[in-house]
């Protein structure tokens, strides 16, 4: 990836899209006269105005000076946007990527974002749900049938909003309860038996009481087989109900309840068999099977499906006062997300992973304060704090399966055997390792509270030019625990202690000397102390010797075994040594300059800064860092003489905490500190509109958190750059016809990260973000019939990009995701309010893996999500 020719393509790519802001630019100047006359003639289709609030105040999204995009309800519709999953289709710098569950879905912008796989990491892109932050993904991919619209802000926005906004941001709007009797009922009928049914109505309770209630219901087959002994996976099963109160005793007050509660219970969500290691044929050895190298079948054989239940709820109340001179904004909310799963870790229909079960609860309560000023006078300004009090609770239940042990054996070589005899367990029956229902049962949890002060000036030096400064002071505390029991008999073995055993036996043997013979053992001691010394160390150094890259008879012979101990036994926390609390505090700021070149172009330049806090590992592989305890060294006792060669002094050693296996890691990743630099052009004519912003944005400390094929690394990337263009434009070349374009290009980069779990990734480009997406859609508007009718097709373009940081996995995979996908849709309306649509999403099948991973305990392996395939339906729909 770091290659000369690579470069080359991400600087054409970068430029391309520079020349062809430009000629935008060019283009505009010299047609907006042309348009303007065109309108005074023929009074054609002008282009929408778009209010926005995710600034804190309503402004136009031509006036407004950051690079957000804004999804509205008609374009929802005409899209078929139902989560938001699909919203990636239409905003480019936005990827959403959903992977083992419903629940682990991650929002990326600009190439940064977290959260996924790991419920003590917060993501870096904030959701928010008419104003109310959700913490985590389980809690932000529900259906929502009454959206008015999305606003994606990218970059940091710390001072705006309190809490975790260091990539951006991702703000729905939901419709207000009117006072007039309204609604909205719609219907789909789709391919793989889908069926999609919504409804929204609202009116009058009281003269100043208005209500709303919204329903939704979303089911669909899995469009994945399952040959072995579970249900097809990839369904899709949700349902919720949301109402809503609007009550407005007087024009200058107003208050709105909102509750909502949802389902996710779904079977999801299918890995295929990319990289077909040395492992499978162990597998089908043993009876089990799998579809080899070919994701896209959309088949797989699995011995029991692997299952998601999410259920979201909450309740918020906002309240606003306008006092004249200034605003008063309140909103409270208290929320609850509950995740019960359980999957078949290893993919095949082999039993090797008998049960992966997860219970995640949390609890939310958040509370927001806002005064801000009237918009009078050449001075605007808004103040805030933001307080976050949240609890995390996890149980995780991890057992091996009845083929585990056939599997291990065969990977060790028949080792396993010879390994029980080593430490005097019987060979066939009673067996110590690698037996059905040995495994972890672990809890994890967190406590965490979170206070926000934060606030913007806009100080207007003239009609057409303002200067804003916001400054964000955030506080934060965690207090994280994990513990485990660990029944994982091989795991909890000290192979370096047994590896000794073994050395010093046939050292001694080769002396002459029998190591069962305790008469002849003391003898050679006795008359050959330094003779015995001498193998005493020999036998210290093999033993301690697990590297593959020396010769065999200089390391431990029971190396190949380290492999199966993936569930070494864990050190619970809080100790004597290590606290389970950190606490952060951080000043973020943003300094931007807006000028009004004309009524039709604005201008802005800008520097933010943004913060998360401390995200804590809350997994098995939360490890002690190195800096408390030295790994691989283990205590070894000499079975003849008792003598104790010590592992080296540590804090966890030396206060005798240390447990066998014990590994060094990380508990918890540093904060994130992020930066951009940012200018940007905007301009709207009555027929075209674009946009243009200029980033470089940079995350001190990114929280990387990598699959590694038996467990995640958690840790800080030193720095993470990406430096790139952004251009989005709208024009109606002729009344029918609107047609829009938006895409970035984008040079990411490790600028340091020495300690990644695939070693240094200094100076290396990183995986998983194009370097160029595009979104590029047409929508023809006509009559028909006395119908107004639309067709749209719109095009999702990525470009090629590495599935692994790590190079062995890349080269094992040996391709780079690329996407292009087309939509299309076509409808018609009534003057009564009836519609119907008809779409086709993927239009051309295109396939394509979203996301890579070392297959779970089969090294060697790949295993990958296959994109959903060509669906299609009809959707009808009234309004009222």
């Amino acid at each position: 990836m770091s290659s000369e020719n690579t470069k080359k393509g991400r600087a054409s790519g970068l430029k391309a899209m520079l020349y062809l802001g430009a000629g935008v630019t060019a283009f505009t100047a010299f047609a907006a006269p042309a348009l303007a006359q065109e309108e005074a003639d023929d009074q054609p289709r002008t282009l929408e105005t778009v209010t926005i609030t995710a600034t804190k105040r309503e402004q136009t999204l031509q006036d407004v000076p950051v690079a957000v995009s804004v999804v509205d309800d008609a374009e929802i519709d005409r899209a078929v946007i139902v989560d938001l999953d699909d919203l990636q289709s239409i905003v480019p710098s936005l990827s959403v990527g959903q992977l083992q569950s419903s629940a682990n879905t991650n929002f990326v912008i600009r190439g940064f974002g977290n959260g996924a796989n790991n419920a003590g990491i917060e993501p870096s892109v904030g959701v928010f749900i008419d104003g109310v932050y959700r913490s985590r993904s389980a809690s932000q991919i529900s259906d929502l049938p009454n959206i008015e619209r999305i606003e994606v802000l990218r970059g940091p926005q710390s001072t705006l909003f309190g809490k975790n906004a260091s990539a951006g941001v991702i703000s729905v709007v939901t419709k207000k309860p009117q006072y007039e009797f309204g609604g909205e009922v719609d219907a789909t009928i789709s391919n793989f038996n889908g069926y999609r049914l919504n409804g929204y109505v609202t009116g009058p309770i009281t003269e100043n009481l208005a209500g709303a209630i919204s329903a939704t219901y979303n089911k669909r087959d899995g469009y994945v087989e399952d040959l072995g002994n579970g249900p097809d996976q990839n369904e899709r099963n949700r349902y919720g109900i949301r109402g809503d109160l609007l009550f407005e005793p007087t024009s200058d007050i107003s208050f709105r309840l909102m509750a909502d509660y949802d389902v996710i219970d779904e079977v999801c969500c299918a890995a295929g068999n990319v990289v077909n290691g040395p492992t499978g044929a162990i597998i089908r050895a043993l009876g089990g099977n799998l579809v080899v190298e070919d994701p896209f079948a959309y088949k797989v054989f699995y011995n029991f499906g692997s299952t998601n239940k999410i259920d979201n709820g909450g309740v918020s109340l906002q309240g606003d006062i306008d006092l004249g001179e200034v605003q008063l904004t309140s909103i409270t909310a208290y929320r609850q997300s509950k995740l019960d799963a359980n999957q078949d870790s290893d993919f095949t229909s082999a039993d090797l992973i008998g049960r992966n079960a997860n219970l995640t609860d949390i609890q939310t309560f958040t509370q927001e304060l806002r005064i801000s000023s009237s918009g009078q006078g050449n001075l605007d300004w808004m103040l805030g704090a933001f307080f976050f009090d949240e609890t995390v609770e996890i149980e995780n239940d991890f057992r091996f399966g009845a083929n585990f042990r056939g599997y291990a054996d065969a990977l060790s070589g028949g080792g396993l055997n010879t390994l029980e005899g080593a430490v005097g367990g019987p060979s066939a029956v009673g067996r110590l390792f690698a037996q059905a229902g040995q495994g972890l049962a672990e809890e994890f949890g967190q406590d965490n509270k979170s206070t926000s002060l934060f606030g913007t000036v806009d100080y207007h030096v003239t009609d057409r030019a303002t200067i804003t400064l916001g400054v964000n002071y955030t506080d934060d505390e965690k207090d994280a625990y994990g513990r485990t029991v660990n029944t994982d008999a091989l795991s909890s073995l000290s192979l370096t202690q047994v590896g000794y055993n073994l050395v010093l036996s046939n050292l001694l043997a080769s002396n002459g000397v029998s190591i069962t013979n305790p008469a002849q053992v003391g003898a050679f001691i006795q008359g050959n102390p330094a003779a015995f010394a001498a193998i005493q160390q020999a036998s210290l150094g093999v033993a301690r010797n697990f590297n593959p890259a020396t010769p065999a008879q200089t390391r431990n012979p029971l190396a190949g075994l380290t492999a199966l101990q993936f569930l070494p036994p864990f050190l619970n926390f809080p100790n004597a040594v290590e606290t389970g609390n950190t606490h952060d505090d951080d000043i973020s700021t943003t300094l931007r300059i807006a000028f009004d070149v004309t009524d039709n172009i604005n201008t802005y330049a800008s520097y933010s800064t943004g913060f998360k806090a401390t995200s804590w590992n809350l997994s098995r592989d939360s490890r002690p860092f190195p800096a408390d305890f030295v790994a691989g060294n283990a205590v070894v006792r000499d079975p003849i003489t008792q003598q104790v060669f010590a592992a080296p002094a540590s804090a966890i050693q030396n206060a005798g905490l240390a447990v066998t296996n014990l590994t060094t890691g990380t508990r918890f990743a540093g904060p994130e500190e992020a930066a951009v630099v940012e200018a940007g052009i905007k301009a709207q004519f009555d027929r075209f509109a674009f946009n243009i912003a200029l980033f470089d944005q940079q995350i001190e400390g990114f929280q990387s958190n990598v699959f590694t094929g038996t467990g995640f690394a958690l840790a800080n990337a030193g720095k993470q750059s990406n430096t790139g263009v952004e251009l989005d434009f709208t024009w109606t070349p002729i009344d029918p016809l609107l047609l829009t374009f938006a895409g970035t290009a984008q040079e990411p980069l490790y600028d340091s990260f020495p300690n990644s779990a695939s070693g240094d990734l200094t100076g290396e480009t990183p995986s998983g973000i194009p370097e160029l997406t595009t979104s590029t859609a047409a929508t023809y508007f006509f009559v028909v019939a006395g119908l107004d009718s639309f067709v749209r097709a719109d095009w999702q373009y990525e470009s090629p990009v590495a599935f692994f940081d790590d190079p062995v996995n890349q080269a094992l995979i040996g391709e780079e995701k690329e996407v292009s996908l087309f939509n299309m849709s076509a409808g018609i309306q009534t003057d009564n309010g009836l519609a119907a649509t008809v779409w086709a999403r993927n239009v051309t099948d295109e396939q394509f893996v979203t996301t890579a991973f070392p297959a779970v305990a089969q090294a060697g392996s790949i295993s990958g999500y296959p994109n959903a395939p060509r669906s299609f339906g009809v959707t009808v729909s009234k309004k009222f």
